[in-house]
């Protein structure tokens, strides 16, 4: 799928298996933290809508405003975070150069990188619109 020229219809029709659509406060700000901080690779940027990709999981992301006649929107919090008790997990992002960039661009990191009994070294990291962000890398032997 050629994300850059795919018409919405077909976008739509042409998703598979698990999808994650995030509201959004600000799209732009939200396509600058991801692609800063987590490496992704955007698409389709616009003030509504972007197409992000993380180690070849699609990712949406909608302004609040593309929600006005949807349900949904009237659960959403008018301050973050929004994803209160949602963690986004990138099991392919190493956790330690993600809290670099995201503390040079002022994001808020809840949890330095750290070592869990789990197996995984993860950080916790907040998104412009509050949703937090878990980078993490297997531990080393």
């Amino acid at each position: 799928m050629d994300y850059d020229t795919i018409s919405a219809e077909a976008f739509g029709a042409g998703l598979r298996g698990f999808g994650i659509n995030l509201l959004v406060v600000d799209v732009a700000d939200e396509v600058a933290f991801l692609t800063e901080v987590f490496e992704m690779t955007a698409h389709r940027v616009s003030d509504d809508f972007a197409i992000l990709v993380s180690g070849g999981t699609v990712l949406q992301l909608h302004s609040d405003g593309t929600y006005h006649a949807n349900p949904l929107l009237g659960l959403v919090p008018e301050n973050p975070p929004r994803g209160g008790g949602a963690e986004l997990r990138l099991y392919d992002i190493a956790p330690e150069p993600a809290v670099a960039r995201a503390t040079i661009r002022g994001d808020v990191v809840l949890q330095s990188p750290t070592d869990k009994p789990h197996g995984l070294c993860e950080a916790y990291i907040l998104s412009p619109s509050g949703y937090a962000w878990v980078p993490s890398r297997p531990l080393k032997n």
